[in-house]
């Protein structure tokens, strides 16, 4: 049967992609064990439970991320609705009838089998806004056709996610969507309203609710504070402190008896620090900048606007979720309470990058350098440079 025209062939994937999720989810196999196995032993009687739950989400993402890679990424577009109308109508049910713990109420379920449908959201709304901006075409540099239906959309999701309450994944949604729209060719004027806003939006939030007024304080004046609010954030830099250059040796922490909150999730960077010291820190910083080179370099070399910006978004999500977890953790921002990529426990969360290292693969598999057309058309394997924001008339 001869081919159609235009129809796309897909080429290798990008195998250095791969090779830095898997070592980044092997590594966090590891961190999570040594980091939980005093807790779960303390409330479990398993000093295994943990990393055993969360081996069985890695695998299980493993295959989500062979399937999506596997997928041509294209077919997730006429998708883009009815997933966004999903995640909206998860994110309700989050709020009315949600499973309550640790003063939040983020997941829905039963005993052990809970899902957190925010962790989807971040590829659900990446998917629905790219599928969005691509249509608009010239009408995006509009404020009536661009910028506030653009608000709409995002204000509607991060209000869900705020009445969970959830900060720190709102931060990560409006970092994603924010360089998508800019990405799509907003106009200087959208973005600078759109900082202004969010930054005073942002700082109300922050020093509306209780707890994160304290996390403000507690960023600013630890020291004044180190038996109540400034503990988890002086614990965490004592932790770093002690393991040096080299660390104190695999399973050694001793913060993780009970010193450091939330050791194995939030303060997971703090325990890798004090066990294998600074160089295994900074070779974990490497590659999740060489993850973040990557993404944006399969942004700049796909086919389409679509998965220009479904691969612009994923990767700014790791990155900023990497930055927000770290930058807590080094005290170089407040604690966000946000995981840190591949590393910290959380099923939800690990299944969901998983998932988008999947899409983020495929888009690699039909970019210009690699794959092609199965008729006429040539591969266009010309350099492009950084990310190229769409050209439009104005």
């Amino acid at each position: 049967m001869a081919a159609r025209t235009g129809e796309w062939n897909p080429g290798r994937p990008d195998y250095l992609l791969v090779a830095v999720v898997a070592l980044l989810t092997a590594f966090g196999l590891v961190a999570v064990y040594s980091a939980s196995f005093v807790r779960s032993l303390v409330d479990f009687g398993d000093p295994y439970s943990f990393v055993l739950r969360q081996g069985i989400w890695a695998f299980g993402g493993a295959i989500g991320m062979f399937v999506m890679a596997r997928l041509d990424y294209r077919r997730l577009r006429p998708l883009a609705v009815p997933l966004m109308g999903v995640t909206i109508a998860l994110l309700v049910v989050v709020i009315v009838m949600g499973v309550e713990g640790g003063g939040a109420r983020r997941w829905i379920g039963v005993g052990e089998l809970t899902l957190q449908p925010a962790e989807f959201a971040k590829l659900t709304v990446t998917i629905y806004l790219a599928a969005w901006l691509a249509s608009r075409g010239g009408s995006l540099r509009s404020f009536e056709h661009g910028l506030v239906p653009f608000v709409l959309i995002i204000g509607t999701v991060s209000a869900l996610i705020l009445l969970q309450p959830n900060l720190g994944t709102t931060l990560i949604i409006l970092a994603i969507t924010v360089t998508m729209f800019w990405v799509a060719g907003a106009t200087f004027l959208q973005m600078l309203s759109l900082f202004g806003s969010g930054l005073v939006a942002i700082t109300v939030l922050a020093l509306g609710a209780g707890y994160r007024a304290e996390r403000i304080t507690a960023f600013l004046h630890a020291e004044k504070d180190p038996d109540g609010i400034g503990f988890q954030t002086l614990q965490a830099l004592i932790a770093i402190g002690n393991g040096g250059v080299t660390g104190l040796g695999l399973g050694a922490s001793r913060a993780k008896f009970f010193y450091l909150p939330e050791s194995h999730t939030d303060g997971i960077f703090a325990i890798i620090g004090e066990e294998l010291g600074l160089l295994a820190g900074l070779s974990l910083l490497l590659l999740y900048i060489l993850l973040m080179i990557r993404g944006y370099q399969v942004a700049r070399r796909a086919r389409d606007e679509f998965g220009q910006l479904v691969a612009t978004g994923i990767t700014t999500w790791v990155a900023v979720q990497a930055f927000l977890n770290i930058g807590g953790i080094l005290r170089v921002i407040p604690l966000t309470g946000v995981p840190l990529p591949f590393v910290s426990y959380g099923s939800n969360a690990l299944a969901a990058l998983l998932l988008a290292m999947g899409v983020l693969v495929s888009i690699s598999r039909y970019g210009n350098d690699r794959g092609g057309y199965l008729d006429q058309h040539p591969v266009d394997r010309r350099p492009r440079g950084a990310i190229i924001r769409r050209e439009q008339e104005p």
